[in-house]
């Protein structure tokens, strides 16, 4: 029985796409970068009605685990837990950067490549590769690891900015993975960063003060 795969990934904007075979039976993207909750449902629904399946037909689901800003990233990850959850599906968290890789790779396959996405404060997430093996999968040498730009050496390399990150692509790379035996990441989020906020430590003095809370 072949796999039927659904890919989800929004560490750049939404992508999705349905794979089976090494063929892509449908798929939906944007590079909107705020607007992953509004979207996300609809684009699921979208890609299975047009490729004529229902939640159950979909044997895995691929999850982009970034890396990749907080709040947008974890939207697609949640969305593609809840998704196999509720389907019974098998879930296949993967790295972001592997996606971008195999697309730029897929007909260069000995080349290497370096994959880049803006972290902010002067620093990069990078990841390197050489190359595909004789299956298809990318060689990660290096990463993804936080840099600051100049602090790696892509003169002989190929280099790819990760603007957007393409889910059939995502879900390719699953499927041969799959095929292959390959081991998949744990269920850990690789966010650029942590959101930039932090508990609060409770009222300071004045504010209990005020509420008459004066020790």
């Amino acid at each position: 029985m072949s796999n039927v795969i659904l890919a989800i990934d929004t560490s750049a904007g939404t992508s999705i796409a349905l794979v089976k075979d090494g063929t892509v039976l449908s798929s939906r993207s944007t590079p909107d970068t705020m607007r992953h909750a509004e979207i996300i449902g609809s684009f699921i629904n979208e890609v299975l009605t047009e490729a004529g399946l229902s939640s159950s037909d979909v044997t895995h689901v691929a999850a982009g685990m970034g890396p990749g800003p907080f709040t947008g990233l974890r939207v697609g990850i949640a969305a593609a837990d809840a998704f196999a959850f509720g389907s019974g599906a098998i879930l296949l968290p993967m790295n972001s950067h592997d996606a971008i890789a195999v697309e730029s790779l897929d007909s260069d396959p000995t080349n290497n490549l370096v994959v880049t996405t803006d972290a902010r404060r002067k620093e990069e997430y990078v990841s390197f590769y050489n190359g595909l093996d004789e299956q298809g999968c990318p060689i990660r040498a290096h990463g993804p690891a936080i840099q600051k730009p100049g602090e790696f050496d892509a003169t002989e390399s190929a280099y790819v900015q990760a603007t957007e990150v393409p889910a059939t692509w995502l879900g390719v790379l699953a499927e041969r993975m799959l095929d292959s035996g390959r081991s998949f990441l744990p269920f850990e989020a690789l966010y650029l960063r942590s959101p930039d906020v932090t508990m609060s430590n409770g009222p300071k003095r004045v504010v209990q003060e005020m509420r008459g809370d004066k020790k």
